[in-house]
């Protein structure tokens, strides 16, 4: 990718042609991402409390009810632009956003249960030889299987928010007191994954204190989580567990539809060439308001992330007029950008059927499985 330092051509699409169209826009801005991220979770906290307090004070009217929905829906939106940051926090420089990275785990990574540790294995995701393979957590071969797995991957959402607890609660403690356990732990339970077989490689010491330390407060957090209610209200079932589920699984069913129309998901497991993983990646350039809400920090221009890792989000949409501009007519980057979240969403959905209808014809057609006459 980007970062290796070649100059690869790939039918048309030159590197060196690419960088000097964006060659300016590769300095992240802090002031940027300390408004963004601070306004978007502060207004978050402040939404998420009106859900549960507009009842408390004025009871259950239907105006009461259509004010928690817009909370609700603000919550959401509001949540989800704080924690996509965490991807951001993959790629920015070492030195310069420390303080960023401890205010992003503070106010958001670990009240989600989302420490950043748990998203270190993303730059797999960006190797040329991993994406798409076995090494890569970040993928699955949606378009290939039936369309059971993609409601599989969206209805996960209803328990994950359970297992996030578990993680924490649980088994971290027991890695604490039976640190043989940590290994497995490490490799299989502290990764955020698309691909549940999907193994962590072992971490360095310096990793291992940044996730015990991470691990600490979202135990501690948890602990606060679950007596809270108790102790402030003496109610042995809290009503805000209710808001934080439905937040929760709000907020894992958007991130998992964005998710969907990141890639068009048609590898099957083997290496694939750089114009292979270019064309499997998608743009969302119009629409940029709307576009904006589902896909936030720059994640709706998810090809050209792919081409540049480490541009800064608040940049993407300059580069990708630049690029679409200056590049020629038959570049291949001009085939990444797709009409809408929806028309991708649909058009996985019918590779995905025309697979599973390949499948079953295959098997209809294999002599082992014909039921013989009589």
């Amino acid at each position: 990718m980007s970062g290796s330092g070649s100059n690869p051509s790939c039918h048309g699409f030159r590197f060196s042609e690419a960088r000097a169209l964006i060659a300016d826009l590769q300095r992240p801005n802090q002031k940027i991402y300390w408004i963004d991220f601070l306004s978007s979770i502060l207004a978050g906290h402040v939404f998420l409390h009106g859900i549960f307090l507009l009842p408390w004070f004025y009871g259950f009217t239907p105006t009461v009810w259509a004010g928690m929905a817009v909370c609700y829906v603000l919550t959401l939106i509001l949540y989800m632009r704080a924690l996509m940051f965490i991807h951001e926090l993959v790629h920015l420089p070492e030195k310069g956003f420390t303080a960023f990275r401890v205010a992003w785990n503070a106010l958001c990574g670990i009240f989600f249960f989302v420490p950043s540790f748990l998203y270190y294995p993303h730059v797999d995701h960006h190797r040329r030889k991993h994406y798409g393979t076995e090494h890569d957590g970040e993928y699955l071969p949606l378009s290939n299987r039936g369309p059971w797995l993609i409601f599989l991957f969206i209805g996960q959402a209803l328990f994950l928010p359970f297992l996030a607890i578990f993680r924490f609660l649980i088994v971290s403690p027991v890695c604490w007191l039976i640190p043989k356990l940590r290994p497995f732990v490490h490799r299989h339970l502290s990764t955020m994954v698309v691909d549940p077989f999907y193994e962590r490689p072992d971490a360095s010491p310096k990793v291992m204190r940044i996730v015990i330390l991470q691990e600490a407060l979202c135990f501690a957090w948890c602990v606060w989580f679950l007596i809270r209610g108790g102790l402030l209200r003496d109610q042995w079932l809290d009503p805000f567990w209710l808001i934080a589920y439905a937040v929760g699984v709000g907020i894992l069913v958007l991130n998992e539809v964005r998710t969907l129309g990141a890639h068009r998901w048609t590898n099957d497991g083997g290496e694939m060439s750089f114009s292979e993983q270019l064309l499997d990646s998608v743009n969302y350039p119009k629409h940029a308001w709307a576009s904006e809400l589902w896909g936030p920090i720059g994640t709706r221009f998810h090809a050209l992330h792919h081409l540049f890792p480490r541009l800064p989000y608040h940049n993407l949409g300059k580069a990708h007029r630049r690029l679409t501009e200056g590049l020629p007519a038959d570049s291949p980057y001009h085939q990444t950008s797709a009409e809408s979240l929806f028309s991708e969403i649909v058009a996985l959905w019918r590779r995905a059927k025309e697979a599973n209808g390949k499948v079953a014809q295959k098997e209809s057609a294999d002599p082992k499985n014909m039921v013989p006459s009589t």
